[in-house]
């Protein structure tokens, strides 16, 4: 592991690098994904009215704190992901950091970047033995189970300086059983790349997804639990209920998914089980269109240029729900410096500083007054719209394997979609040890 390495900044920031993204080339991991929790996308309402929240939010401004707030001072310590040297990410963070070091030059911030590979894990070893950083940023991936393990701070406190500008899927996928312990900064779902060369009107549809496959569209897919997931909704299933348990069984929207999954594979479309060679094959041509994550944008838009399009997944019965990852600032509870990290957290993710991650790195905002003017990052901000929150209950632990394998049976073995769902829900509730 890298040591921590300091640069003052414009006189207040101590730079390491700004580090390896979590928006890499790779989808989250699904079968691995940590605990999950949040209720879908209509849940978890604010724990203050917004015209309360509104009356006490603070300048959004980057530069000078309200002229009636104490001058802050201190010292933090902060982790991220983004990338050393040149990443689009890490750019927008140092930008970010030279005007908050302008406008705080009470305040040090050392900064640490960590291999997103070993960042949960680094900090939930640290933390648990009461050490790690002040705070750090990363997708909610591991949200639930980093709270449950006692390792995060409650920033209910600090919730009116960011719930009123926020979007509703950022606030429920920043909540653990009602409580908020992120300040959240922007958002991660699937969408539709397509060529504009090749595709002239993107399927908005099913129905449509599959004509067009059947009419030569060229499209690939994972082959995952993850990014099919907005398949479920839009044929109108369901996995949980509010209790965590599997309920994908009662109705037949997910098995109905299954074997729309399996029809489109009929029909010609390609099934992938190696991100790398998935994103290749759209690069390269070989593919017209493809559902992949915005970590993807980048490379995407080096391979098309012009030509590269981003639209929401198709809807059916209901609307195309992706699971929607957010990512944010967490606060250590065992930090000695809990007030000024939040209050810091919530300078940095200020509608300014949002602006900054969305014009530079081309972040889908978690703040819904930002101006987006680019038209993938539209595309994403589009489709996280209709988002379901990535839950995190513990229960989610256990989505993953049993509907990833019963995915592939369908897919690749031809098994019964109704039976397939029927026996991964069954394995899912088993293994929670619920009736």
């Amino acid at each position: 592991m890298r040591s921590m390495k300091l640069v003052t900044a414009l006189a207040a920031i101590a730079l390491v690098a700004a580090a390896c993204s979590s928006s890499a080339t790779t989808a989250p991991a699904p079968a691995t994904a940590a605990p999950a929790t949040a209720a879908p996308a209509t849940a978890a309402p604010a724990t203050m009215a917004p015209s309360e929240a509104a009356s006490m939010a603070p300048s959004e401004a980057p530069s000078a704190a309200p002229a009636s707030e104490a001058p802050l001072s201190g010292e933090l310590t902060v982790w991220n992901a983004y990338g050393s040297g040149g990443t689009a990410e890490g750019k927008a963070f140092e930008q970010i950091l030279a005007g908050f070091a302008t406008a705080y030059p009470g305040v040090k911030i050392n900064v640490l970047d960590v291999p997103f590979s070993d960042l949960y894990t680094k900090f939930e070893t640290e933390a648990a033995a009461g050490g790690g950083p002040d705070m750090y940023i990363a997708p909610n991936d591991s949200l639930g189970k980093e709270v449950r393990a006692g390792l995060l701070a409650d920033t209910g406190d600090v919730s009116a300086l960011f719930v009123p500008q926020t979007t509703q899927v950022a606030i429920n996928g920043s909540q653990v059983d009602g409580k908020y312990y992120m300040v959240p900064e922007s958002l991660k779902a699937v969408a539709m790349f397509y060529d504009k060369s090749k595709v002239k009107t993107v399927p908005a549809t099913t129905d449509d997804l599959l004509k067009a496959v059947k009419g030569g569209l060229k499209l690939g897919l994972q082959q995952n639990a993850y990014h099919p997931w907005g398949f479920w909704y839009a044929f109108g299933g369901q996995i949980m209920d509010g209790t965590g348990k599997c309920v994908a069984d009662q109705t037949k929207g997910v098995s109905d998914a299954f074997a729309y999954l399996k029809a489109l594979k009929d029909a010609g479309a390609q099934f992938f089980t190696d991100g790398a060679k998935f994103q290749d094959a759209f690069k390269t041509g070989k593919l017209d269109a493809i559902i992949e994550g915005p970590w993807f944008s980048g490379d995407a838009k080096t391979a098309l240029g012009a030509n590269l399009g981003v639209a929401p997944g198709p809807s059916g019965a209901g609307a195309f729900q992706p699971m929607t990852g957010v990512d944010g600032w967490y606060i250590n509870a065992a930090s000695p410096n809990l007030a000024l990290a939040k209050q810091v957290a919530t300078i940095l993710t200020n509608q300014a500083n949002q602006q900054i991650y969305v014009d530079v790195a081309g972040h889908v905002p978690a703040n819904k007054n930002i101006t987006i003017s680019d038209p993938i990052v539209q595309g994403f901000s589009d489709a996280v719209s209709s988002g379901y929150a990535r839950p995190q209950v513990p229960q989610m632990d256990n989505y993953w394997g049993n509907f990833g394998d019963a995915l592939n049976t369908v897919l690749d073995k031809g098994a019964d979609p109704v039976a397939a769902v029927k026996n991964a829900c069954t394995a899912m509730n088993k293994a929670n040890n619920i009736p």
